[in-house]
């Protein structure tokens, strides 16, 4: 399969979904449906070509699918007020697939991943499979899991939404701002996990950082006047402005203040910079804000040593009051040790751990050893150093970073 076919796949699916759901309902069925005419598509399409409408064309495949399983999940239910149901949608003219709707459904489809009945993980996973097109077995490796063990979260996360009723509709104005807030986490989680996989031999999995940009960038195309949204799209922009620069030709991680910001993506940091700059004038400032603010003074420095610091420390310090979580805290330490010496950094990382338990936070218990290590290399304690890096590699399974924290300790000793 080529590319371009396959992007345009990606693009259609949640569309092509979200007919066949708004017609027939049976979110899971439907789902199956899609994946069986994206399936069609892609061993037809490379041979016979391209249709003149490709979204016509899916949902008419997908429609006859979703007909075979009604008709088979008939059969097996054998419940009488839905016999027939799958012969009235194929004998009914005014029943028979529909032309592609102009509606974009992709933000209806979103709120319905990110539905709150659903863990986090399985709002993830959902939103990959239906709205992202990524394959099961996609997702499973990114989450460093085998395809059956994905399958199975992903169709409980499907019976789940069919348990609680929740229905391929528009949220209602009082359940909206709190679904958008529940999409816009799903998506932060997916770039971060592409960012930096938390397993594997790759520091990073561009597939995921990819996706979530592209569906990012759909949810500001619905909801362009809202500045949150705003930011966390140029938070991703402004982030994988720097991938290229973080390995080098031996996929050895570089960190940031080592980087060649020449590799930096001057065009992602442009677009991005001029979005949290549009987004901050409202003065609706929130978390993804913030964030992106601070990329963007990363991104305005020509060199570590003449960024600005402090200006970072306080942005993190009002992000910690908006968002007190653990790796906020964690990031203001770097922060502030950048800023005011690897001293106060530490006394602070040790003000915090007494206070929040960074060192024992799931989130932070890896990095929190790396920091601590890094601030005892700036303050000559080489052995303390060397044993933390070491200690750091070991909570990790992604093997590039357990390569670099290895290297790292081997130096010192």
């Amino acid at each position: 399969m080529t590319p371009d076919v396959e992007h345009l796949l990606r693009i259609e699916a949640p569309q092509v979904l979200g007919a066949l759901v708004r017609r027939f309902g049976h979110f899971d069925l439907a789902e199956d449906a899609v994946q069986e005419a994206l399936l069609a598509a892609s061993r037809t399409w490379p041979v016979d070509g391209v249709p003149e409408n490709p979204r016509s064309w899916l949902i008419r495949i997908g429609y006859r699918r979703m007909v075979d399983h009604l008709r088979a999940d008939q059969a097996r239910r054998r419940r009488e007020q839905h016999v027939g149901l799958g012969d009235v949608a194929m004998q009914e003219p005014a029943r028979r697939a529909e032309p592609p709707s102009e509606t974009d459904d992709s933000l209806t489809l979103l709120l319905l991943c990110c539905h709150p009945a659903l863990s986090s993980v399985s709002q993830v996973a959902l939103t990959l499979r239906a709205v992202g097109g990524l394959t099961t077995a996609e997702i499973a490796h990114a989450y460093g899991t085998v395809e059956a063990t994905m399958g199975t979260r992903i169709s409980r996360a499907k019976q789940q939404l069919a348990r609680v009723g929740a229905r391929f509709t528009p949220p209602t104005d009082a359940d909206r701002a709190d679904r958008i807030v529940a999409v816009m986490q799903v998506l932060y989680l997916i770039f971060n996990e592409g960012y930096t996989a938390s397993a594997g031999d790759e520091l990073a999995r561009v597939d995921l950082t990819r996706e979530a940009i592209r569906l990012t960038r759909m949810l500001r195309d619905s909801l362009p006047d809202d500045p949150e949204v705003a930011g966390l799209l140029a938070l991703m922009l402004l982030t994988e402005s720097r991938r290229a620069a973080r390995t080098n030709a031996d996929d050895a991680l570089i960190p940031l203040d080592e980087q060649d910001r020449d590799r930096w993506n001057s065009d992602l940091i442009r677009e991005g910079t001029q979005l949290i700059d549009s987004a901050w004038i409202r003065r609706e400032i929130g978390p993804y804000q913030l964030q992106a603010a601070i990329a963007a003074v990363h991104a305005a420095a020509p060199s570590t040593d003449r960024t600005d610091w402090p200006q970072i420390a306080a942005l993190y310090l009002w992000l910690e009051r908006l968002s007190p979580t653990a790796p906020v805290r964690l990031s203001r330490v770097v922060a502030v040790a950048n800023a005011y010496g690897a001293a106060r950094g530490l006394a602070l990382l040790d003000d915090l751990n007494r206070r929040h338990q960074l060192d024992e936070e799931p989130l932070t218990r890896q990095r929190e050893r790396a920091v601590r290590a890094h601030l005892l290399e700036m303050t000559g304690d080489r052995r303390g150093a060397a044993t933390l890096y070491r200690e750091a590699a070991t909570l990790t399974d992604n093997r590039v970073e357990q390569r670099y924290l290895l290297d790292r300790a081997d130096r010192l000793t």
